[in-house]
């Protein structure tokens, strides 16, 4: 089975927003690029505009879509995943972390200096090649 996985790519004076993920769930401490699962019958718009909002107490601008990669996961109990990743924007609201620990805003080229969930590693060569 794959699940569908859309990530946020937002971008504030060259630098990127990532996310560090719980230690009390799947893949603890490690950074992503913030989004989720798709609900049923959403769009990837509209579930990273409700995730975005749940996690972080955001309003967003979703814009173009960058690109998507399926990674499975050698983990028990985790799927084969489909992320589709877009650029978005934040429209109001002050950044919250409802479920991460920590937040950074990172240029590309400092990138490599975090432990990111694999399947964002798409997204970071992406940034990192001038994407």
């Amino acid at each position: 089975m794959v699940v569908k996985v859309v990530a946020a790519v937002m971008e504030n004076d060259g630098r990127y927003f990532i996310v560090k993920r719980p230690m009390n769930g799947q893949l603890p401490g490690k950074w992503e690029f913030p989004g989720g699962k798709m609900e049923p019958g959403e769009s990837p718009e509209e579930s990273l505009r409700r995730e975005l909002m749940e996690e972080f107490s955001i309003e967003t601008e979703v814009g173009h879509f960058i690109g998507s990669h399926e990674h499975q996961y050698e983990i028990p109990g985790l799927n084969r995943i489909n992320l589709m990743a877009y650029r978005v924007n934040r429209i109001s609201g002050d950044i919250v972390l409802n479920e991460h620990t920590d937040m950074a805003w990172v240029a590309p080229e400092e990138m490599l200096q975090y432990e990111f969930v694999d399947a964002d590693y798409f997204l970071v060569e992406h940034l990192r090649a001038g994407g």
